[in-house]
């Protein structure tokens, strides 16, 4: 069967011939695929040497042909101000005029890509791009958390919508299981702040000072930042990851199909879990700050143990321990609003999932430095 087909196959041709100014180009034969390879780059050098007013197809004696063959001679009369005049053609070959024409239509559909502008315009472009995408970013992370914030009023007014099993596993694993890694990180922030408070403060005489920088620096700042930090990285990617993958393989469509409200099953509890959780890790790293900056006041300023909790109690106020903590549950339904934000809006490809994962934790961590100079501002006005 395919030696009769081979042999039925008329060899693909192509002459030139001159009438008047006009170019003409008569294909003969089969413009298949196998065929016509030969002729891209006499056809190429056709299309640079003349010009697209004076070039004419004549097909009278093409015979069969296909999106191989129509697309060579159709990119040859591309460059013609109407490729589907008829002034363009000799002989009627329907099938080959139709094909070039959907050529055409598909190749145009794919335009070449403007080259990048530079200069000092180019300069204030893009940062004007910036700033919109930054404005458009706030908006909906904005309506994000409004749409966020009603679904739990709603949930609130019927609790049996509350779905406590997710929540409460989404707890352990975005709570509980990072307690190691938080505290550990914070002993050494602690360690940190009292040696450097040690080395300054030991030039003046006055390193019993140590005590009160460490004590105001962890409970104040350093134990709820590095933990809003660390679930930023955490468990914010993760919130992300998870619903995005969701999101490709179409499960929330799913959802969506069974009457299920994607906020109420994916977004709620992981807000929930990240609320509640934020004030018990920024506790523990609270306390391993204020224990890595003891050992190294001991260690360093042969400061006691007993010494130093004595003088924590009686220098430094309960306010600067609840200006701590109250930043926690802001910091954390932040995080988790952010992390979900960006799981919904994953699209269909691996590649949309890791840009927004990466994206989903720098605006989370940006975040959570941008709402604690609020905080600072706030509670200096206060005089808090």
């Amino acid at each position: 069967m395919t030696a009769a087909i081979a042999t039925e196959r008329q060899q693909a041709e192509l002459t030139t011939r001159h009438e008047g100014a006009r170019l003409v180009l008569e294909p003969r034969g089969d413009w298949l695929i196998e065929t016509v390879g030969r002729f891209n780059r006499q056809l190429k050098r056709i299309e640079a040497e003349t010009d697209p007013q004076d070039l004419v197809i004549d097909l009278t004696h093409l015979g069969r042909i296909d999106t191989a063959g129509a697309y060579l001679l159709g990119r040859t009369l591309s460059r013609c101000g109407e490729p589907d005049a008829d002034w363009h053609f000799i002989g009627r070959h329907e099938t080959a005029r139709r094909l070039m024409g959907e050529m055409r239509e598909r190749l145009a559909d794919c335009p070449m890509p403007d080259e990048t502008p530079r200069g000092v315009v180019a300069t204030f472009a893009r940062i004007g791009a910036g700033v919109e995408d930054g404005v458009k970013e706030t908006v909906e992370s904005f309506a994000f958390f409004g749409r966020t914030i009603t679904t739990g009023l709603s949930v609130l007014i019927n609790p049996t919508k509350m779905r406590w099993t997710p929540t409460i596993h989404l707890m352990e694993t975005a709570g509980v299981d990072a307690l190691p890694i938080i505290s550990v990180l914070s002993f050494f922030i602690g360690a940190v702040v009292a040696f450097m408070g040690a080395s300054l403060l030991e030039t003046f005489g006055a390193s019993v000072f140590t005590v009160d920088l460490v004590g105001i620096a962890v409970l104040r700042e350093f134990g709820v930042l590095i933990t809003a930090i660390l679930l930023a990285g955490r468990s914010d990617s993760a919130f992300t990851a998870a619903i995005g993958s969701m999101k490709m393989q179409q499960e929330i469509d799913a959802m969506k199909v069974m009457g299920l409200d994607p906020y109420e099953v994916l977004v709620l509890p992981r807000v929930l879990a990240c609320v509640l959780m934020a004030p018990l890790l920024t506790l523990s790293a609270m306390v391993a700050g204020v224990v890595g900056g003891m050992m190294v006041s001991w260690w360093t300023l042969d400061i006691s143990p007993n010494f130093f909790l004595t003088r924590m109690h009686d220098t430094i106020d309960l306010k600067h321990f609840l200006v701590g903590m109250s930043k926690a549950p802001v910091f954390g339904l932040v995080i988790a609003i952010v992390g979900c934000r960006h799981g919904l809006q994953v699209g269909g490809d691996v590649e949309s999932l890791g840009a927004r994962v990466t994206t989903s934790v720098v605006q989370a961590i940006f975040a959570v430095i941008v709402i604690d100079a609020l905080f600072a501002m706030m509670y200096l006005e206060l005089d808090i």
